[in-house]
């Protein structure tokens, strides 16, 4: 157990919500759910050349879906905790997406990626 099973857990959730309408969107799911998996246990995370745009994809839609569903929610009731974690997973999730998408067009694609998570800051 680490840290950042509150990440874990988001990361699964936004997983299970969403519709698998084609295969792109269940390998987006499946690197999310790949990746919940690793952070209930380490603090770091490898990303496959191949699946360097398809995480970030992933992440930017966790990332989308708590600012425009949970994230107005959460303030409105006035959960100041639960607001400090869903600010620091958008953020979070929208920095490693772009790191990913620079190292994959730096790259060609042909360099895996290890994302290292930021400290919890609230």
């Amino acid at each position: 157990m680490t840290d950042y099973n509150f990440y874990a857990g988001y990361l699964r959730f936004a997983a299970d919500k969403t519709e698998r309408e084609t295969p792109e969107i269940e390998a987006m799911m499946a690197e999310l759910v790949r990746l919940a998996e690793i952070l209930e246990h380490e603090s770091r995370f490898k990303v496959e050349a191949s699946k360097l745009r398809i995480t970030a994809r992933a992440l930017a839609g966790v990332a989308g879906f708590l600012q425009q569903h949970i994230l107005p929610e959460v303030v409105a009731a006035g959960n100041e905790t639960g607001e400090a974690q869903t600010r620091w997973v958008i953020d979070t999730s929208m920095s490693i997406m772009a790191n990913l998408m620079a190292h994959a067009e730096t790259t060609n694609d042909s360099e895996n990626y290890e994302v290292v998570l930021p400290d919890i800051n609230w």
